[in-house]
This record gives structure tokens, C-alpha cells and sequence, in this order.
């Protein structure tokens, strides 16, 4: 497992985010978030790690989450002496957002909760087809890809709708109306308001699966979005003037 760090060049971090990058588990790689993370880390004033977790067919589950696991465990650890802050977030990007998910529950189940929150873009949540969100993917290679020789794929470490989800830190959720997984994070919104966590679904019209990754309006303006929710977690604030007293 390797990581890929990206810096501001002319401050210290404010924060730092550690991203999952997408690909349905069996494609993709930190490199390919190079762009996205490099525009973050400039707006933002954040230091972004992303993680070059092991791909399916090759290495199944679990070997994508243990590696994510890693990556949070060494961050959490070595935040302070590494980038100077203990602010620290996670993001995820379709897959990416399943990674994040079962992060955060792990890291739960360890007692560890350096993580302020998480962004979670177009995550699949069941990959078991148990639910009627789930059945809608089914027959997508990714699924037997990753689950592997797995037994049960409605063991949360797969599939995180079916886990206990108490006391996971604030989650922005962002999926678009048109996408095929649209139940699907409606019912992990449901299931992790049930669980008492504090969560923001933002649901963009006529967009479609990824839609962020393209230049349109729609896409900019979820961006946007994203960017001040992290900001209000991570990332620098922005000082306003002093007003003047009027005599």
C-alpha cells in the first residue's frame, strides 16, 4: 500500500484529507486523483493523501479495506508531525465512498476517531443485491470482482448498508437524481440517520452517475458545495474585515 501526498507550496497545511479514489474497486489509481486533489489543496489550504489501495480481480476483498484501514490508522498517528494539524477528513468518489464507509466503521470499532467527517460521492452501499436499491446493479462486474470467495455479501465489511453505524463522525452525502445507485445512497442516508449521525444529502437533478467528473454547470456547482463543507471541517477560514464602529 503506498499513499500520494499533495501540499500547499507556500503555508503550512490547514488540514488534511485523505482520499479513496474511484474505479470500481478494480481500476484507478491515486495518480488519477492527481488534478482533482492539486485543486483541492489549493482552495482549500489542505494537505490531500490518497490512497493506492490493492485492485480487485487480483486481490479481493478484503484487501481494498485494509489497505484504506492502513492509510487512516498511519494518518491519525502521524498527522501532527507529519503535516502540523490534527484536522483531518476522508473522501470518496463512487467505490471510493464504499472504501471511505467501511474506513470510518472500522476505525469506529477501534475507538479511533481522529476524523471530523467524511464526503461521500455516489458510494454503493449494498453489494449484495438484497435490497431493491442493490438488485438494480446486480449483474455489474465490479460486484464479483471485489467480493471474491466472500460467502456472504451482506457482511458490512462489503456491504456497509447493513452495518451498525452509531457514532460515525458528519457525513456530506452528494449523488445525482439520475444516477442507478440513487436508492441505494437514499437508503444509506436513512439508515444512518436511524443510527443518530449527522448527515447532508445534497441531490443534484438530471445528473448521472460521477456527474462531478465532467465540466458542466451542475458539476461546478456541487464542487462548490463540497468545498465549503470541507472548509467548514478542515480547511482554512476565510477572515472577514472588521467592521468599523460608526460615532
Amino acid at each position: 500500500m503506498a499513499v500520494r501526498i499533495h501540499t500547499p507550496t507556500e503555508q503550512s497545511a490547514h488540514g488534511v484529507l485523505l482520499e479513496i479514489h474511484t474505479g470500481g474497486f478494480y481500476l484507478g489509481s491515486a495518480a488519477g486523483s492527481d488534478v482533482r486533489n492539486r485543486r483541492l489543496v489549493d482552495a482549500l489550504g489542505i494537505a490531500v493523501v490518497s490512497v493506492d489501495y490493492r485492485l480487485a480481480p487480483e486481490n479481493p476483498w478484503p484487501a481494498a479495506p485494509d489497505d484504506c484501514e492502513t492509510a487512516t490508522l498511519w494518518l491519525a498517528e502521524n498527522a501532527v508531525a507529519r503535516f502540523g494539524t490534527t484536522r483531518l477528513a476522508m473522501s470518496g468518489f463512487s467505490a471510493g465512498s464504499t472504501l471511505v464507509t467501511t474506513a470510518l466503521i472500522r476505525l469506529r470499532d477501534r475507538g479511533v476517531h481522529a476524523f471530523s467527517g467524511a464526503v461521500v460521492q455516489c458510494g454503493t452501499f449494498d453489494l449484495s443485491a438484497q435490497t431493491p436499491a442493490g438488485r438494480l446493479i446486480a449483474d455489474e462486474y465490479f460486484l464479483a470482482a471485489y467480493a471474491g470467495d466472500a460467502s456472504d455479501r451482506t457482511d458490512p465489511d462489503i456491504s456497509p448498508v447493513f452495518a451498525e453505524l452509531k457514532g460515525l463522525p458528519p457525513i456530506l452525502m452528494v449523488i445525482g437524481e439520475d444516477d442507478v445507485l440513487f436508492d441505494d445512497n437514499l437508503a444509506m442516508t436513512a439508515r444512518l440517520l436511524a443510527a443518530g449521525v449527522e448527515v447532508d444529502l445534497r441531490v443534484y437533478p438530471a445528473s448521472p452517475h460521477a456527474f462531478t467528473a465532467h465540466a458542466t454547470s451542475m458539476a461546478g456547482a456541487a464542487l462548490e458545495s463540497i468545498d465549503e463543507w470541507l472548509r467548514g471541517q478542515i480547511g482554512y477560514a476565510v477572515q472577514l474585515p472588521a467592521m468599523r464602529r460608526c460615532h
